[in-house]
């Protein structure tokens, strides 16, 4: 039995077999502790274990080993061993925050289940570096009575005195970890300063025994990584260099930073972000950096180590020493790259990357009013493109600057293109040449090494196999079995060789170098060939043109267009633009009156329309031509028709008060569907002629006038709302 009384009973008696070696046994310091009562001790004792970082749990085994070893201090405050559990989950893992440390997550669970009456620590900051997570222990402590022990006494968290001095702790660890976070940092910011502290470094360098950086040994992986930045300048985007590296098989050497096999080299498969990576860090232009990836704790999520990074502008990286490391490409062309990356990413600020519309100057078109970038859209299933500016319209709910078709802005920039290559068509046959020539060497070359690797590969495995004893046939059969497979790997790299060779021979033969001069001799006809992709013309204009600067001129289809090219020249230009409505035209005014002099002369609708055509006069829609009808049209909008005959061809007169369907519409200021949809519903009076292409006539007088007048500025108005019966009744036709 238990004593119900602590300071009489000081401790949970031991069993009587155990008095004698009890009795042996010096006093514990805190077994007469008056703290720990009877409820405690029917309650778990929680021995708390933690480390903080593998590198310790690994090392600094006496550290863990103490704190296994509290287990005993539990048992000699009375508790048996069956009612001590020791919670290690958190090894490895730091006490500056309870995120991620599901060991101290369910002990505090376990304290609020009122389910311990004990926590033993080493010390109080293995439990926690943090006061928001070492205040709710203790809150939770306090409120269920449980009591604390380490090395230095027992604490309850209930009593003043003891939870002064356990929020002094507290203190005292967070503060201990603010000084050693800022001498670690302190001194990787000053090993930093002179270019010597290094996490790890990228593909194709290695790190030397004197602690300095130099090239991969490996002559392929040099290989690689320069082909990586070659295809930059070449393809223009990281997903073109991916495509081209998986299309040709070609691997990258890595060297893992960590595991069993740490700085042994290995050929791996291509992925986006390695190769982003790779274009991205400066390293690779000899430069060494610091703080290129600070941490944002906002954005950290819990458990994952690598998040929160942000990538900030390069003026404020900590430290940027140029010239300092092995360079595989310079300096200026690497902050060419990184421009290129920036231009490649789909936002309002830049180019984007050549796509596949057909809209030809996507993301170089700027608004002459504005200054902003215009925007590219598509209609009639993406064949008719569109530049219009639409940054004031979203951003301040302005009225949009400008809209015109891409066709005649795109056929002015093909022509000025084509003009300026075809002086240079030899030049460029003979440097597409040198281009094929170079990209087979170079596919040559890895297929080479790769070749090369191979046969080494498995020359090695056969000394290795040759090398063991006979008789010792648990090794010789798996020796034996990886110089099979090495000996497979051979034979395949000599036939991919082979093969290649064979398909494309390493010098391009006289037929070839014809068909490449005879191809690019003809620069209009490869560049409207179907082999010749919208992205690629797009990947020509942007090397000869930096941007097009479009301005409208008001109340007219002409555009201004500047043109500026790569070296700074500018030139003007002038174009027509296609208009929704003949009244924006500038030549409006001259139109009119030149119909209807045409039509005071006797002419018909026929001959007027092939008499504007004869002088220039052109439609608002791109390639139409003028027509009859459209010059019938043109009369009637603007109240200069003389009216239609008022008798049919069937002999039908027109009575009084009767208007042609259309000729209403315009009085009413409605669509002639919405008219018909009146005339439908029995909302007119209205009869259909039997000849003339079957022509309404609506009968409406004055008062019928005033009737529609209101029902059309209802249907303006209405909010579902039941159409008037007053509105909808026709007046009785007394006319006929």
């Amino acid at each position: 039995m238990r004593a119900t009384n602590s300071t009489l009973a000081p401790c949970h008696p031991s069993p009587a077999g155990n008095a004698q070696a009890e009795m042996a046994q010096p006093p514990h310091p805190f077994r007469a502790s008056s703290k720990i009562q009877a409820r405690h001790w029917d309650r778990m004792a929680k021995v708390y274990v933690r480390q903080s970082s593998p590198q310790q749990v690994k090392d600094h085994k006496e550290s863990g080993a103490l704190q296994y070893e509290l287990v005993r201090l539990a048992t000699d405050l009375g508790w048996s061993r069956d009612r001590v559990e020791v919670i290690d989950e958190d090894q490895g893992h730091t006490a500056a925050s309870a995120d991620g440390r599901l060991g101290f997550q369910r002990l505090l669970a376990e304290v609020s289940l009122d389910h311990v009456g004990l926590i033993v620590g080493i010390e109080m900051s293995r439990l926690a570096r943090s006061c928001k997570d070492w205040y709710q222990l203790l809150e939770a402590c306090s409120l269920f009575g449980t009591v604390l022990a380490d090395q230095d006494g027992v604490y309850d968290p209930s009593d003043y005195n003891d939870r002064l001095l356990l929020g002094l702790k507290g203190t005292m660890s967070e503060a201990e970890l603010h000084l050693v976070r800022q001498r670690m940092e302190q001194g990787r910011r000053h090993k930093a300063r002179r270019g010597a502290f290094f996490n790890h470094v990228p593909i194709g360098y290695v790190f030397l025994p004197s602690g300095g950086v130099a090239f991969d040994p490996d002559l392929q992986v040099q290989a690689v990584v320069q082909l990586v930045f070659d295809k930059f300048d070449e393809l223009g985007s990281a997903q073109g260099v991916l495509r081209y590296l998986a299309s040709h098989n070609v691997r990258l050497g890595v060297r893992p930073i960590a595991g069993p096999h740490k700085g042994e080299l290995e050929w791996r498969r291509p992925n986006r972000g390695t190769v982003l990576s790779m274009l991205h860090h400066p390293i690779y232009a000899g430069v060494y950096s610091y703080g290129r990836h600070p941490t944002n704790p906002r954005r950290k999520v819990a458990g994952r180590r690598s998040t929160g990074r942000t990538s900030p502008p390069m003026e404020t990286w900590d430290v940027l020493l140029k010239d300092h490391l092995p360079a595989y490409i310079s300096w200026e062309r690497y902050i060419s790259i990184h421009e290129h990356l920036e231009q490649n990413r789909a936002r309002v600020t830049s180019k984007g990357f050549p796509r596949g519309g057909s809209a030809l100057l996507a993301g170089l078109v700027f608004c002459g009013r504005c200054e902003c970038r215009l925007s590219t859209g598509y209609s009639g299933k993406a064949t008719r493109p569109r530049y219009c500016c639409k940054q004031g319209y979203h951003q301040y709910a302005l009225p949009k600057c400008l809209s015109l078709s891409a066709a005649v802005l795109d056929d002015l920039v093909s022509a000025l293109v084509l003009s300026l290559l075809e002086p240079v068509s030899l030049e460029l046959s003979l440097s597409a040449g040198e281009v094929v020539q170079r990209e087979r060497a170079r596919q040559t070359q890895h297929r080479q090494q790769c070749r090369e690797r191979a046969r080494y590969e498995a020359q090695r495995a056969a000394r290795q196999y040759h090398a063991v004893e006979p008789e010792n046939r648990l090794v010789a059969r798996e020796l034996e079995r990886q110089w099979e497979q090495a000996l497979l790997a051979q034979r395949h790299a000599e036939e991919d060789y082979d093969r290649f060779v064979a398909v494309q021979p390493p010098n391009l033969t006289a037929d070839e170098q014809e068909a490449i001069r005879s191809f690019a001799s003809d620069c209009p006809a490869l560049w409207r060939a179907e082999t010749t992709t919208a992205a690629d013309r797009k990947v020509i204009v942007r090397d000869l043109i930096e941007k097009v600067v479009v301005a409208a001129q008001e109340a007219s289809e002409r555009i201004e267009v500047k043109v500026q090219w790569a070296g700074g020249f500018i030139s003007h230009h002038e174009i027509d633009r296609q208009l929704h409505t003949y009244t924006r035209m500038k030549s409006y005014d001259l139109l009119i009156a030149r119909i209807v002099e045409l039509r005071d002369q006797g002419q018909p609708t026929a001959a007027i329309a092939q008499t504007l055509e004869g002088e220039g006069f052109r439609p608002t829609r791109r390639g139409a031509r003028f027509t009859s009808a459209s010059v019938r049209r043109l009369l009637s909008r603007c109240g200069l028709s003389r009216g239609r005959r008022s008798a049919s061809p069937a002999g039908e007169l027109r009575a009084d008060g009767e208007w042609w369907l259309s000729d209403l519409a315009r009085e009413l200021d409605i669509p002639q569907p919405t008219l018909r949809g009146w005339v439908r519903r029995g909302w007119l009076h209205a009869r259909q002629l039997s000849g003339a292409q079957g022509r309404w006539l609506v009968w409406a007088d004055q008062d019928e006038l005033n009737r529609l007048h209101q029902l059309r500025a209802f249907s303006l108005s209405r909010a579902d709302q039941p159409w008037p019966e007053e509105m909808t009744t026709p007046k009785s036709k007394t006319v006929s």
